[in-house]
């Protein structure tokens, strides 16, 4: 009977295991494999293995410089993302549970709607003869379209939009367990609004705005339909890159290593992430 009751829990994970194994461990295996074969003309793969894949990534000034950018975007999405979540989930949690219900709601309503027809929808909003070039024309602000279609910055702005209520779930979700009690007793000190919020209520959602973090820079940091828009062809990124190498240059080993280096340097980056904040966290609280 013991030795039943022990095995049940790996008898019922064993149905998610294989679907993982089947859906995502093995996937990587055959693109890290694959990463180590040459390239043959015609768009043939060889038979032997090579590091000349990595080698051609690392003495090629093109590929360091597309990693640069797609880090750099993911970074400044990232940091505009907390500056907006943060206090659209503190807001949320001083709403009453009806209006707290409808804001929620409105959140989440972009996530409900395809990621490429929000990255259309900006499409149109950021064009030369877009509505917000439009608005800005008739107010007299400017006198010529501001350029922001095939733009670093219209990426940007897109990719928060669509990124944005991860960010805010994430904190909303450590507000839950946020002690009001702390706030009333610094707010019956004398404390402002400012104070409170830097030194009583950010340092408790410290584990949100890290979790939302590290989802938020992933994804932007691989995001493909956003900046393929957005971006245009000429505006490259990390995942516009494979998919060229892939699709159009049918270097199936080359795309294969962009994809091996950049989830490893994702990893890299939300591991340690991850330790340093936590040690952070810890001292705070000690």
């Amino acid at each position: 009977m013991n030795a039943r009751r022990n095995t049940l829990p790996y008898w019922l994970s064993a149905p998610s295991v294989l679907v993982m194994l089947a859906f995502v461990a093995l996937p990587l295996v055959i693109t890290l494999s694959l990463s180590i074969f040459p390239f043959e003309p015609g768009g043939a793969v060889g038979n032997h293995l090579t590091v000349a894949n990595y080698a051609e990534m690392v003495s090629d000034d093109y590929y360091p410089l597309i990693f640069l950018r797609t880090f750099g975007m993911a970074l400044v999405v990232t940091l505009v993302c907390i500056l907006i979540g943060v206090p659209e989930a503190y807001v949320l949690s001083k709403l009453s549970e009806r209006w707290r219900a409808v804001s929620i709601v409105i959140v989440l309503g972009p996530m409900l709607i395809s990621v490429v027809v929000r990255t259309l929808g900006w499409a149109i909003l950021l064009g030369n003869e877009g509505v917000i070039n439009k608005m800005l024309l008739a107010s007299g602000l400017v006198s010529q379209p501001v350029k922001m279609m095939f733009t670093l910055t219209g990426v940007i702005v897109a990719l928060v939009h669509v990124l944005v209520p991860f960010m805010v779930l994430a904190v909303w979700a450590t507000l839950q367990k946020f002690d009001a009690a702390t706030e009333q007793a610094a707010q019956s000190l004398g404390a402002g609004l400012w104070t409170i919020m830097r030194r009583i209520v950010f340092p408790q959602v410290i584990p949100g705005v890290l979790s939302g973090g590290l989802i938020v820079f992933a994804l932007a940091a691989s995001a493909f339909a956003t900046p393929a828009i957005i971006g245009g062809r000429r505006l490259k990124v990390v995942s516009t890159t494979i998919y060229d190498e892939f699709l159009g240059n049918l270097n199936w080993p080359l795309g294969a290593a962009l994809a091996v280096v950049l989830l490893v340097i994702v990893l890299a980056v939300s591991i340690g992430m991850n330790r340093l904040i936590e040690r952070r966290y810890r001292q705070v609280f000690q």
